[in-house]
């Protein structure tokens, strides 16, 4: 981890810093938009955080797109769409999870090219976390930094970000997360579909671990990787991902009279619609 974070270090650095060679030619804006949006129905086994059973099943609805200046990505959960009493999703839970990250072209904002080496795009980069609980009890964080579309051996181009993290329920900035992500196509089939490894990083240090308290206590540093192999046709995509999980939501492992589980792995079964 400690090398992902430090070529990301590098490349928005450089990118930020670098004189630009030429001028980025953004006579249209607009001839690159496109847009997407699928639904998953998916089922996780072992999801963490958890203070005991935590399968359930849950609907996705997962967006994204180029629009102009704006690259967007996003997705919409609602769990436990049968309303069993059993897991961790049951009768008095927390049923909607939102992620919503758009990222902002400095490249296209400014005119200029900032490409350089593996760097092809510089953005401003946000990122919106919002569960569907109580204010002030449920995920309600904000992210803000830079980020860069970088070519990566193997994977390709791959979606990077840093950024400083803002508590909107303690109304404070907390450290700092790193983000990437990447779709990489690995084996064609006959028949046009394929098969894609495809996942993200997010790892969250520096953070402030006096935030918790006796029945939850936090920790510096933590986060997530989802690691997927994904069959896909023009219409359908079904899949299965391995996600590691350290300290998820900066959650200490075991710690507190609450004592969740919050370290460790899970598996997720995948089902897709494409529109």
């Amino acid at each position: 981890m400690k090398n992902v974070k430090t070529l990301a270090l590098a490349a928005t650095t450089i990118a930020a810093m670098s004189a630009p060679a030429m001028a980025a030619d953004r006579t249209d804006l607009r001839s690159g938009d496109y847009s997407w949006m699928q639904f998953n129905a998916m089922y996780a086994f072992d999801e963490l955080p958890s203070a005991g059973e935590s399968g359930h099943d849950y609907l996705e609805m997962e967006f994204g797109g180029r629009a102009g200046v704006v690259d967007l990505y996003g997705y919409v959960d609602v769990f436990n769409l049968f309303t069993q009493d059993s897991g961790d999703k049951g009768y008095g839970e927390s049923r909607m999870f939102m992620k919503f990250a758009p990222r902002f072209s400095l490249d296209a904002i400014t005119g200029v090219d900032l490409s350089v080496g593996p760097i092809q795009e510089v953005y401003f980069s946000t990122l919106f976390n919002w569960g569907g609980g109580a204010i002030g009890e449920d995920v309600n964080s904000s992210f803000w930094g830079l980020g860069a579309d970088v070519m990566v051996p193997w994977l390709g181009k791959t979606g990077m970000n840093l950024y400083a993290h803002y508590d909107m329920n303690g109304k404070d900035w907390n450290g700092y997360q790193f983000s990437m992500n990447w779709f990489k196509p690995v084996h064609n089939f006959d028949n046009g579909t394929f098969v894609a490894f495809q996942g993200y990083v997010d790892y969250q240090f520096g953070a402030d671990d006096e935030y918790g308290d006796e029945f939850v206590p936090m920790s510096s540093n933590g986060g997530a990787a989802y690691f997927g192999l994904h069959w896909h046709s023009d219409n359908y995509a079904l899949g299965y991902g391995l996600k590691g999980y350290k300290d998820v939501y900066l959650l200490e492992d075991g710690a507190g009279i609450v004592g969740l589980d919050t370290t460790g792995w899970a598996h997720y079964l995948t089902a897709t619609y494409k529109f």
